[in-house]
């Protein structure tokens, strides 16, 4: 029987590495967008620097890890004591150890049963971290179209793109406004932690 893996959910945007510094917040972006030839005012913002600096997106990306690797390790000692089952079932039969037919129906019956229980939960795990991921998604793109809607009330651009890999062949620098995007984020953003903290804060305050 094969060793049980967990089938992690591949959102490498996500999953990328979280160690690269975050910009700081009085600092300037390169570039402020640019108007071309026709008058559009146009800009982009790279997403992979959105989603390795955004504070956000690397703290959302802790916890999926952490619930990936958590289904993981479960489902991989399920299916070690699930193996480890078999081959004793199996070096039993050899051996003629059952008391009877019947007897060794029963436990096979039992390993079967085991078998499908642990299909069942690697199905419940990865579709409980593929909704955890969607909740993600959303999360991000409603943060970030809520920030552009404020941001945009000033800058008055009439289309920002998103750069992810090749899908813009060429863009000059000077409209890039990826720095600006994440400071102004990463300035908005409250962690659930730091909340809980203040609400703690408040409580205390109160009883003193």
């Amino acid at each position: 029987m094969k060793k049980t893996f967990f089938g992690v959910l591949a959102f490498a945007a996500v999953m990328a590495s979280c160690n690269n510094a975050s910009p700081k917040m009085d600092e300037k972006p390169q570039a402020a967008g640019a108007e071309n030839a026709g008058g559009m005012k146009i800009a982009y913002v790279e997403v992979d620097s959105l989603m390795t600096q955004y504070d956000f997106a690397k703290d959302y990306s802790v916890t999926l890890q952490k619930k990936s690797n958590n289904a993981r390790n479960t489902l991989n000692q399920k299916g070690n004591e699930l193996q480890a089952a078999v081959a004793n079932f199996q070096q039993k039969l050899q051996n003629n150890a059952f008391q009877s037919r019947e007897q060794a129906q029963s436990v096979q019956a039992g390993i079967e049963r085991r078998q499908r229980d642990l299909q069942e939960l690697q199905a419940r795990l990865e579709n409980e971290l593929a909704n955890e991921t969607q909740k993600f998604n959303e999360a991000l793109r409603d943060s970030l179209n809520s920030f552009l809607a404020s941001y945009n009330k000033d800058k008055n651009y009439d289309l920002i793109l998103s750069k992810a890999g090749d899908n813009i062949l060429f863009a000059d620098r000077k409209f890039d406004i990826t720095k600006d995007i994440i400071n102004g984020l990463n300035k908005r953003y409250k962690p659930a932690a730091k909340k809980d903290e203040k609400k703690e804060e408040k409580k205390d305050e109160k009883k003193k």
